[in-house]
């Protein structure tokens, strides 16, 4: 089906927020697929004591987008994270923890699927329902309507942010040392920088945009810090763009090697979703405990 995207921007409309935000994340039109990369350094925060830079990422999304006979959005997605060594880019398998001093394996992320419906109203996570309120616990339809900057001329940039608190997938009385306990705080923050004109374009049903991605998250479970006082930040830069000439080449040798089958945007809506953690949990077995 053809889909009828808003161009007239319009800040505080629901449609054009979801037109504008499924053309930055993809392509209306379901024939066509769109990647995002995203490159940057994780740092690890303790405290008392400065940031450390751990090691580096490299992550890419295959997306295509299939409008529903609803009028919303339907976006399939497979999207890997690579660790990376600082210095060279390199797909990294051991790294070893500056803290311990212990060389540890390096468990890569990948998802097939993650996917969601973009529609007139947010995304709202299953803990956003928990409430003993019974009228607090309802599901709501909070319209989606972005934060937007206007830096004068042809330059917008859009932010999607989003903070949750839940519950663990990784159990801490069985994974002693990759869990960082019961419940699980994360930030995920990012901008993306558009151009008015490309907005503007009925003839664009995808928009190319350049930006960053920031992400708060406990340790990573192949760190084996436990419950260890701290978290890591992701801070990288991200483009969007129509094929794979926006992925490392280091990122495009190691899945064409490792994990072909996330070079290509899936073709049909199957699932179910589950988070890296969740998949971690699933396919990973408890690290022995720290000798001495």
């Amino acid at each position: 089906m053809t889909y009828k995207f808003e161009t007239t921007i319009d800040f505080r409309s629901p449609k054009w927020n979801m037109d504008a935000w499924s053309r930055i994340q993809g392509d209306v039109n379901p024939e066509n697929q769109k990647f995002s990369s995203v490159r940057g350094v994780i740092l690890g925060v303790k405290p008392g004591e400065a940031a450390k830079e751990l090691c580096g990422f490299d992550v890419f999304l295959a997306s295509r987008l299939v409008p529903q006979e609803d009028g919303t959005i339907r976006r399939l997605n497979k999207e890997v994270i690579f660790y990376t060594d600082l210095r060279t880019g390199e797909i990294i398998e051991e790294w070893t923890n500056p803290w311990t001093g212990e060389k540890v394996n390096v468990v890569q992320v990948a998802n097939d699927p993650f996917n969601y419906t973009i529609s007139e109203y947010l995304i709202l996570a299953p803990e956003d329902f928990k409430s003993a309120d019974p009228e607090k616990a309802k599901p709501r339809k909070i319209p989606l309507i972005f934060p937007w900057y206007d830096f004068g001329g042809d330059r917008l940039s859009m932010s999607t942010d989003m903070h949750l608190y839940y519950p663990n997938s990784l159990n801490p009385e069985k994974f002693v040392r990759e869990s960082s306990g019961n419940m699980v705080q994360v930030s995920e923050m990012m901008r993306y920088n558009v151009s008015r004109a490309d907005l503007e374009n009925p003839e664009l049903t995808s928009i190319p945009y350049s930006g960053t991605w920031a992400r708060i998250t406990p340790w990573l479970p192949w760190m084996l810090m436990g419950q260890e006082a701290g978290h890591v930040v992701y801070n990288g830069a991200m483009f969007g763009g129509p094929d794979h000439s926006i992925i490392s080449p280091q990122a495009l040798a190691y899945a064409k090697e490792h994990y072909p089958q996330f070079l290509e945007a899936p073709t049909e809506d199957y699932g179910p979703s589950h988070s890296s953690l969740e998949i971690y949990a699933r396919t990973q077995e408890p690290a022995p405990p720290l000798e001495g």
